[in-house]
C-alpha cells in the first residue's frame, strides 16, 4: 500500500461506483475512523456493523440499541465508538470488546454527535430543540454551550479541525465560535442571501487537513470559508466566502455534505435523489456527477480520510464510489522507457561486471560515490498521509484493524450476536426486543463455573435539559424507508384482525373440499395444516390463527 504515490498526476476524486457493501439489516448512517481502515455503519435494527474496508469484509457487529442508530463517530485513536439512537440514548463503545462503556438518555432525539478532534474525554452532542451539550465522558458532567438567541434551538454544531473551538449555527443564520475550554464568545457572524434575508443553518463541516470548512444552509448553496479569516474578522464580522456552491439548473437542495481527504474537494449529496456532486474547492466548478439507483433516496454520504473513494447511503445499502483502475501491461527497458514492441537489448561492456576495470578514478565521485554509503532499512518512516501537519509521529496505539474470531458453528448461538463472554446468549426482552450488546446485569451473570467473571455494570446517566420538549419525534422516523416499518409494527394489531376475518371462511372451505384433512390432524386441509401448527414445536402460527382455529373446532 504505497500512500506516497496516491498524490498522482491524475484527478483524486471518485469517477464511477466500485460494488456495494450488504449490512444484512438497513443501514442509516457510515462513518470512517481516522485512517479508513474500518467502516462503522448504524443499521435500521440498532446494530453497528464494522467493516474492514481493505478486505470489504465484516469485521465486528455490535448489538449496539433497540431503535435506529441515527449517528457514529469514532475517537481519534479508534478504539472507542460513540452512537446515538432514535431513542435518545448516547452509547459509547469499546471497539475491540463490544462493550458499553457508558449511556446517556437525552429528553429529545439525537442529530448528530462528534468526538473530540484530539481530547478523548468529550463528545459534542446536538439534540433537537435544544442548544449544543458537551458531555465530559470521564465523570459524567455535561456544558450546555450558549446559543445566540433562546427563542431559536434549532442549533447544529461542530468541533474545528482540532477542537479548539465548536462552530454553532441557528436557523436564523448566525454562526457563533466558542472556545472549547472555556465556553467563551471568540467570534460570531451572519450568513446572508443577497441583502439582508436570512437563510436557516443545516450543518457544519470541517476539512482534515487546511483551516476551511463548509456551511450548508437552507437556500441550497454550500459556502466554504478560511476559518483563520472568521476569526480575524472577530465578533459581527462579515467575513466574505471563498466559494459558493449550488446546482443553478435543478435548484438541489443538500442533504449530506464533507471535504475529500485532502481538503481540495468537496462532495454534496442531493436530497431528492441518490446523486453526488463533487466541485474542485480551489476553483468552484463542478468537476463530476455519479448518479445512483433512480428512484432512491440519499440518506448519508462519507468520503475516505486518505483515497479518492466516497461511501453512500440509500435504500439501507452502502454504495461505494472509486476510481477506474486501468492496468497497464506494457513491456519497460531498464531505464523505465515502455515499449509497444520489442527491441534487441545491447549489453554494454562493463554492465553486469562486480568491479568495472576501466572506469577510471576521477568518476568514483559524485553519484557513484553515494552508493558506497549504508542505507538504512531498520527504521520505519512515518506514513504522512496519517500524520496531521503538526505531528511527526504515528500514534503506535490507534487501533487501525481489528482481529477476526473464527466462526464456530454451533447451531444454538447466534453468529453476529454479542460477544462470546457474554453468558447468555439473545434473551428476548418483555418488549419483544433482543437486546444483548448493552451489557445488561442479567445476561452479564456467568452460567457455569468456567464461564467469564462478572463484568462492572454500566450506568445510564440521565442528561436533564431545561426547557426541551419530551415528545419529539427524530426526523429519521419520518424517511419513506423507516416509517413504512415504524407504521407496520404499531399497526399489527389492526392487520391480524383483519387477516383473522381473511382467514375465517377458509377451514370451512377446506372442510368441504379436504373433509379428511381434518381428521388427520396435518394432512391436506389448511384447517388440519393449522391444527398442526398449534401442536408442532417451535411453531411459526401466531397468536390470532390459535384462537380461531379453537373456535372453529367448536
Amino acid at each position: 500500500m504505497n500512500l506516497e504515490l496516491l498524490e498522482s498526476f491524475g484527478q483524486n476524486y471518485p469517477e464511477e461506483a466500485d460494488g456495494t457493501l450488504d449490512c444484512i439489516s438497513m443501514a442509516l448512517t457510515c462513518t470512517f475512523n481516522r485512517w479508513g481502515t474500518l467502516l462503522a455503519v448504524g443499521c435500521n435494527d440498532g446494530r453497528i456493523v464494522i467493516w474492514d474496508f481493505l478486505t470489504r469484509g465484516i469485521a465486528k457487529i455490535i448489538s449496539a440499541h433497540i431503535h435506529p442508530v441515527c449517528s457514529l463517530c469514532w475517537s481519534r485513536d479508534g478504539h472507542k465508538l460513540v452512537s446515538a439512537s432514535t431513542d435518545n440514548i448516547v452509547s459509547l463503545w469499546d471497539v475491540l470488546t463490544g462493550d458499553c462503556d457508558q449511556r446517556f438518555r437525552f429528553p429529545s432525539p439525537i442529530l448528530k454527535l462528534q468526538y473530540h478532534p484530539r481530547d478523548l474525554d468529550k463528545v459534542l452532542v446536538c439534540p433537537m430543540k435544544s442548544a449544543p451539550v458537551l458531555l465530559t465522558l470521564s465523570d459524567s458532567k455535561h456544558v450546555v454551550l450558549p446559543v445566540d438567541d433562546d427563542s431559536d434551538l434549532n442549533v447544529v454544531a461542530a468541533f474545528d479541525r482540532r477542537g479548539e473551538y465548536i462552530y454553532t449555527g441557528n436557523a436564523k443564520g448566525k454562526i457563533l465560535v466558542l472556545n472549547t475550554d472555556t465556553q467563551d464568545l471568540v467570534a460570531s457572524f451572519r450568513v446572508t442571501t443577497g441583502t439582508s434575508n436570512t437563510t436557516a443553518i443545516k450543518s457544519i463541516e470541517f476539512a482534515r487537513k487546511g483551516s476551511c470548512f463548509l456551511i450548508n444552509t437552507a437556500d441550497r448553496i454550500i459556502r466554504v470559508y478560511d476559518g483563520r479569516e472568521i476569526l480575524t474578522c472577530g465578533r459581527d464580522g462579515e467575513p466574505e466566502p471563498m466559494q459558493k456552491l449550488q446546482d443553478l439548473v435543478n435548484r438541489t437542495p443538500w442533504k449530506r455534505c464533507c471535504f475529500s481527504g485532502d481538503g481540495e474537494y468537496i462532495v454534496a449529496g442531493s436530497a431528492r435523489q441518490h446523486a453526488l456532486y463533487i466541485w474542485e474547492k480551489s476553483i468552484g466548478n463542478l468537476v463530476k456527477i455519479l448518479h445512483g439507483t433512480r428512484g432512491e433516496l440519499l440518506l448519508d454520504v462519507a468520503w475516505h480520510p486518505v483515497r479518492p473513494i466516497i461511501a453512500s447511503i440509500s435504500s439501507g445499502v452502502v454504495s461505494i464510489w472509486a476510481q477506474n483502475q486501468v492496468e497497464n501491461w506494457s513491456a519497460f527497458a531498464p531505464d523505465f522507457k515502455e515499449l509497444d514492441e520489442n527491441v534487441e537489448y545491447e549489453e554494454r561492456e562493463s554492465e553486469f561486471d562486480i568491479e568495472d576495470e576501466d572506469k577510471s578514478e576521477p568518476e568514483q565521485t559524485g553519484a557513484d560515490a553515494a552508493e558506497d554509503e549504508e542505507v538504512d532499512v531498520t527504521s520505519v518512516d512515518p506514513i504522512v498521509a496519517f500524520c496531521s501537519s503538526d505531528e511527526e509521529l504515528e500514534d503506535f496505539k490507534a487501533l487501525l484493524y481489528l482481529p477476526i474470531a473464527p466462526e464456530v458453528e454451533d447451531p444454538e448461538e447466534n453468529p453476529f450476536g454479542p460477544p462470546p463472554d457474554a453468558a447468555v446468549q439473545t434473551a428476548p426482552a418483555e418488549d419483544g426486543s433482543s437486546h444483548t450488546g448493552s451489557g445488561d446485569k442479567k445476561q452479564r451473570q456467568p452460567s457455569s463455573e468456567g464461564a467469564p467473571p462478572k463484568k462492572k455494570a454500566r450506568t445510564t446517566t440521565i442528561i436533564e435539559l431545561q426547557g426541551v420538549p419530551s415528545d419529539e419525534v427524530h426526523p429519521l422516523l419520518g424517511v419513506k424507508g423507516d416509517s413504512k416499518s415504524k407504521k407496520k409494527t404499531a399497526g399489527r394489531p389492526k392487520g391480524s384482525k383483519g387477516k383473522e376475518k381473511d382467514f375465517r371462511p377458509k377451514p370451512y372451505r377446506g372442510d368441504r373440499v379436504y373433509p379428511d384433512g381434518v381428521e388427520v390432524g396435518g394432512g391436506g386441509g389448511m384447517k388440519g395444516r393449522a391444527e398442526g401448527g398449534l401442536t408442532a414445536a417451535g411453531s411459526l402460527v401466531s397468536q390470532p390463527y390459535k384462537q380461531h382455529d379453537i373456535v372453529g373446532l367448536d
